[in-house]
């Protein structure tokens, strides 16, 4: 099973409503698709899903598809599509970093060999150990009324978990919105909390314990990723669980941040490991080490969401669910049936590969112009 041909296609895809994070408010999504065929016009299919540039980390879409015409395809046709693990690996030695762009292409590779075998990525990875996987939405609104009603909405869709997005206003105002979420929405709602690096080791320490009254799940990185050691002892110092997300990106990052002790979380993203042999990977040394995973998302199209919920299928630590929730955030998707969801869940994909089929035609339409 030969790679006959490499393409790749930028594309952007609004969002529903502004996206407000620590970091900067997202109105657009920025994608990289990468489509893999074989001589016998066998498709596979990855995404790379980018915030706005490089703003959450060094890599754009743009560097992604550059990356990806230059330095991989090239060498990728002619390649034998069945060695995954081979190839994932040589790549790493050829592209230094990037790791969007080798999960997109690593992705790709995964959905062409369950449709060649005609079974889901998730029956590669050993096989599914849930077939629902519980939904997180997250609340990053920049007016506090309509953050209420639109937690209020998604409680009445069936909605029992959120995530709120924190850094971005004086902690004040974030520990006042917290507070009042919990009042709308009552106890048996989890609410979770997510500063994205946004605070410095002393205002976590007081953020934290100022928002443990509000029976927080956990608090979703609080320092910079650099600060693997500020992370740990804030950690040991509250009574609110702690999950490493941008501090975790590579299995070496998961297995330093266990042997500091501390955190108990890993936050699971197939594109920041480079693919899902990684992103696996990393669940297995939490498991070793007796911590717990969550999957999160870039705000992925329901492709990219396919592949990352293989993963939140397959990978037994992942007992806090997932944020999978892009589909539902962006005005417009590029498969044919989108992921689908119920009673506050995200449901298993069974079709082969990646358990999508994309939309070429809505690729197209969502294709950058040059």
């Amino acid at each position: 099973m030969k790679i006959a041909d490499v393409r790749v296609i930028q594309a952007d895809i609004p969002v529903e409503r502004p996206h407000k994070m620590s970091f900067t408010t997202l109105e657009t999504m920025n994608f990289v698709f990468v489509r893999l065929e074989t001589p016998d016009g066998l498709v596979g299919w990855g995404e790379a899903a980018c915030l706005g540039g490089p703003t959450w980390s060094e890599e754009s879409s743009e560097s992604v598809a550059a990356t990806i015409e230059r330095y991989i395809a090239p060498w990728l046709v002619g390649r034998e599509a069945g060695e995954i693990e081979p190839l994932a690996r040589e790549l790493a030695r050829r592209v230094q970093g990037n790791p969007f762009a080798r999960a997109a292409v690593e992705m790709a590779l995964w959905d062409l060999n369950g449709k060649a075998l005609g079974v889901p990525v998730h029956r590669l990875l050993g096989g599914r150990v849930r077939d629902r996987v519980p939904l997180s939405w997250s609340l990053a609104v920049a007016d506090h009324d309509a953050e209420v009603e639109e937690a209020r909405a998604k409680v009445a869709r069936g909605h029992r978990i959120f995530k709120i997005k924190t850094a971005a206003l004086p902690l004040a105002e974030d520990v006042a919105r917290v507070k009042r979420l919990r009042e709308a929405l009552g106890p048996d709602v989890s609410l979770r909390v997510d500063a994205n690096q946004g605070w410095d080791r002393s205002t976590a320490l007081k953020a934290i314990r100022a928002l443990e009254p509000w029976s927080l799940d956990f608090v979703e990185q609080p320092v910079p990723r650099w600060d693997l050691e500020g992370m740990a002892e804030i950690a040991k110092r509250v009574s609110v669980p702690i999950m490493a997300d941008e501090s975790c990106f590579s299995p070496h990052d998961a297995l330093a941040i266990a042997r500091l002790g501390g955190v108990s979380i890993l936050g699971l993203k197939v594109t920041k490991s480079a693919g899902i042999s990684n992103t696996l990977a990393i669940a297995r040394i939490a498991e070793a080490a007796g911590m717990t995973c969550y999957v999160g998302c870039m705000i992925e199209t329901s492709l990219g969401t396919a592949a990352y919920l293989q993963v939140a299928l397959a990978a037994a630590p992942v007992t806090w669910g997932c944020e999978l929730f892009g589909p539902l955030l962006l005005k417009g998707d590029v498969v044919r049936d989108p992921v689908r969801y119920a009673d506050g869940c995200i449901l298993g994909l069974d079709r082969p590969g990646l358990g999508v089929e994309v939309d070429e035609a809505a690729v197209k339409e969502w294709s950058r112009r040059a």
